[in-house]
C-alpha cells in the first residue's frame, strides 16, 4: 500500500484533547461522615433484625428510634448540601445519644461507634465551614 503524501495517514496517534478539571480534595470531615453513615446502617440493621426475630426485641420508643433514624440522618449528614449537613450532623448525634442512653442494656451499645464518628465528623465539618 502507498500513501501520497496529501493523504493523511492511518496509523495517526488519536491526541485527547479534552481537559480534565483539577481534582477537589475531599475535607476531612468526609471519612468521619462516611464511616458514621456505614456503622449508623449497620447497627441499624441489627435493631431492625432484633425487633423482627424469633425472640422479639420489645417495641419501645428508643428501639423504634434506633430502628429508623441514624442511617437516614447520618447519610444527610454525608450528603446533603452545607447547611443542611450541620443539621443533619447535630439531629443525629441527640438521636443517637437519646437511644443509646434508652437502651443502654439492649441494643444501644452498637450505636456508640456511630455516635463516636459522627460526632467527631460534625465538629470537623463544623470547623470547615465556619
Amino acid at each position: 500500500m502507498t500513501t501520497t503524501p496529501d493523504a493523511p495517514a492511518d496509523s495517526a496517534p488519536a491526541v485527547n484533547t479534552q481537559v480534565k478539571p483539577p481534582a477537589v480534595p475531599a475535607p476531612p470531615s468526609w471519612a468521619w461522615r462516611r464511616g458514621a453513615l456505614i456503622l449508623a446502617g449497620a447497627a441499624q440493621l441489627i435493631t431492625i433484625s432484633a425487633l423482627t426475630s424469633a425472640d422479639p426485641l420489645a417495641v419501645t420508643w428508643w428501639s423504634l428510634l434506633l430502628a429508623i433514624a441514624p442511617a437516614p440522618l447520618a447519610a444527610a449528614a454525608a450528603f446533603a448540601p452545607a447547611p443542611l449537613n450541620r443539621l443533619a450532623a447535630i439531629a443525629g448525634v441527640l438521636v443517637l445519644a437519646a437511644g443509646i442512653a434508652g437502651g443502654i442494656l439492649h441494643l444501644g451499645l452498637f450505636f456508640v461507634p456511630a455516635l463516636v464518628a459522627l460526632a467527631v465528623g460534625g465538629v470537623k465539618l463544623w470547623r470547615e465551614q465556619s
